[in-house]
C-alpha cells in the first residue's frame, strides 16, 4: 500500500503524483515522454530475523516513496511486493519469485507503462539479490529504447564505514536495524535483536549448522544489538539524497545515449 504517499499528493508541496490514485484520463495526461515513472520495489514477505518484521524491505521502500513523492517531480507506480531472495527461503515467511519471473515482472511494468509515453524508469529497490534480475530487465528493455535504473544499496557505504561498529554482515544487521528505528521504530522489537554473524560462506543463509552457506539460526547476518536511531537517520537520508540525486540525473539522459544499466556491482553472499 501506498497509503502515506497517497496523503501526500494531497499536499500542495508534493511534487510526485501516485499513479494508482489516479483515473485513466489523469494518467493520460502524466505520462508523457519527459516523464520519470518510479518503481518501488520491497519484500512484503521476507525474513528479517527475530527483531523485524517479514514486511521490512515494504517498509523501507514505502519510506523511501514518500520522500520521493514529496521532493521529485515523479510518476510513482504501485510497488512490487515480491522478487528474487533465495538467500532466504530456509526461514519460514520468506517468498522469493524465479530469476526470470522477478525480470520479467519489471520487464513488463516498464514496457505496459512505456507505450503511454515514458521511456525513463527508476527502481527503488531495497535489496542485494534484486541487483541481478535488475541488471537483467534493463538490457531487455534497452533493445526497446528504455532508459531503467534503480537503487545499489552500498551507494550509502561511505558513511556506514564511518558509524559501524560489527564485524560483519548486511541483512537485519546494525545498519539496516539502526534504518528501521529511525523509519519505523513501531516495527522493531530490540529486546530480540541478536549478534549472528559466522562469516560468509557461499551460497545463502542457513539454519543447518553443517548446512551449505553461512551459518544463521536467526536469520540475522550481523550484530542488530548495535543499532541506534541516529546511525539510521545518518545512512537514511543519505540513501534518500542518493535516489533524488540518481533520479535527476535519470531524467537528463538522453534517450539515444542513455539506454544502459545501472552499474554492476559485487554483492555479498547473504544479501539483504
Amino acid at each position: 500500500m501506498l497509503g502515506a504517499a497517497a496523503l501526500l499528493l494531497a499536499s500542495a508541496a508534493a511534487k510526485g503524483v501516485v499513479l494508482e490514485d489516479l483515473t485513466w484520463q489523469q494518467a493520460e495526461r502524466v505520462l508523457t515522454p519527459k516523464t520519470v515513472v518510479v518503481i518501488p520495489l520491497g519484500a512484503e514477505s521476507k525474513e528479517h530475523g527475530p527483531h523485524l518484521k517479514l514486511k521490512n524491505d515494504r517498509l523501507i521502500a514505502d519510506y523511501l516513496t514518500r520522500r520521493v513523492v514529496a521532493d521529485s517531480d515523479v510518476v510513482v507506480a504501485p510497488t512490487v511486493p515480491y522478487s528474487f531472495y533465495p538467500a532466504f527461503v530456509e526461514y519460514p515467511g520468506t517468498t522469493t519469485l524465479r530469476f526470470d519471473t522477478a525480470r520479467d515482472t519489471i520487464v513488463d511494468i516498464c514496457r505496459s507503462l512505456a507505450r503511454f509515453g515514458p521511456k525513463r524508469f527508476y527502481v527503488i529497490n531495497t535489496g542485494v539479490s534484486t541487483v541481478r534480475p535488475l541488471n537483467a530487465a534493463a538490457d531487455l528493455l534497452r533493445a526497446d529504447g528504455i532508459v531503467m535504473r534503480f537503487t545499489h544499496l552500498d551507494v550509502t557505504e561511505p558513511v556506514e564505514k564511518q558509524i559501524r561498529k560489527e564485524e560483519g554482515g548486511t541483512h537485519a544487521d546494525e545498519i539496516e536495524t539502526s534504518m528501521m528505528l529511525y523509519i519505523a521504530p513501531e516495527s522493531v522489537d530490540m529486546s530480540k535483536a541478536v549478534h549472528d554473524f559466522h562469516g560468509n560462506k557461499p551460497g545463502g543463509l542457513t539454519r543447518d549448522p553443517n548446512g551449505d552457506g553461512t551459518y544463521s539460526p536467526s536469520g540475522v547476518w550481523g550484530d542488530a544489538t548495535l543499532a541506534t536511531r541516529e546511525k539510521g537517520r545518518i545512512v537514511t537520508e543519505a540513501l534518500v539524497a542518493a535516489i533524488e540525486r540518481e533520479i535527476e540525473e535519470l531524467r537528463n539522459v538522453p534517450l539515444s545515449a542513455g539506454t544502459s544499466a545501472s552499474p554492476s556491482r559485487p554483492q555479498p553472499s547473504g544479501g539483504n
